[in-house]
């Protein structure tokens, strides 16, 4: 029995430090876990595509580890199928390291945050870089239409594995509209306080 997660993260190095900071047996028994799944489902699916940003990691041809952070409308971090996400890349800083990390080694894990909910979501894969000129129909379900970003290729993703993280150390943060939601009832029972003052006055 295996588990897809641990079958990436669970090196031999790891279980090493597993084995001399004290968890290693809690470990085995989730490495042990009957899961090789990688199929994304439904809470997966939904909290994917309700993404507005999520950060990356690639690997250079020096070993040197690269995080980005990808940013959008919401929903921009597409789910093509229970196997399959991708994205329209956007012209940046034109730097392209991320995309050269990709083009010496494929493979890429994420970070989708939920700062409001204290959830986080990890997830890993194998990559495909597509452009235009012979992935257009691909390429045009990865757009996002009035989003004022010029699209230059897309990444597919393949995941290999996702997990969900401990939400311990997650401070809460707020979006400007997640914070107009939060406040609205309390906006609303203000004005409506306000109103019934005006019409005792």
């Amino acid at each position: 029995m295996s588990n897809a997660f641990t079958n990436i993260c669970f090196t031999n190095t790891v279980k090493t430090a597993q084995s001399r900071y004290g968890s290693r047996e809690r470990n085995r028994d989730y490495e042990q876990m009957d899961n090789l799944s990688s199929d994304l489902e439904e809470r997966e699916l939904k909290f994917i595509e309700s993404r507005d940003s999520f950060y990356q990691a690639t690997v250079s041809e020096s070993g040197w580890p690269y995080v980005q952070h990808r940013g959008g409308p919401i929903g921009f971090l597409r789910v093509l199928d229970i196997n399959t996400i991708g994205y329209a890349d956007f012209t940046g800083n034109r730097q392209y390291i991320s995309v050269g990390n990709l083009n010496y080694n494929n493979c890429i894990s994420l970070i989708l945050m939920d700062y409001p909910n204290r959830r986080r979501l990890k997830v890993w894969g194998k990559t495909h870089i597509i452009h235009k000129e012979n992935e257009s129909e691909l390429i045009s379900r990865l757009d996002v239409p009035g989003y004022r970003a010029r699209v230059e290729r897309g990444i597919l993703i393949k995941v290999e594995a996702y997990e969900w993280n401990c939400p311990q150390h997650i401070t809460r943060r707020y979006t400007e509209a997640e914070l107009e939601q939060v406040l609205k009832p309390l906006i609303d029972e203000n004005k409506r306080l306000r109103d019934l003052m005006k019409q005792k006055t």
